[in-house]
């Protein structure tokens, strides 16, 4: 079997590599309660989306102690 003539240069393998980088996620507010999720998600904090309530979330009790 053939094998590579050269080894691939430092500088080659890094300018392939380049491609395999992570990018943060593109977070937008919620027009509803403001809390940054997912462009076109329903929100996890109200349940709203495109300004139409689509999950209906339990409120949470507050109990003064």
């Amino acid at each position: 079997m053939p094998l590579p003539k050269r080894r691939r240069s430092k500088s080659r393998q890094a300018r392939k590599r380049i491609k395999c980088h992570l990018t943060a996620p593109n977070l937008v507010a919620c027009p509803h309660c403001g809390r940054k999720n997912l462009p076109h998600r329903v929100c996890a904090q109200c349940g709203y989306y495109n300004g139409k309530e689509v999950v209906r979330m339990e409120q949470e009790k507050k109990e003064g102690k």
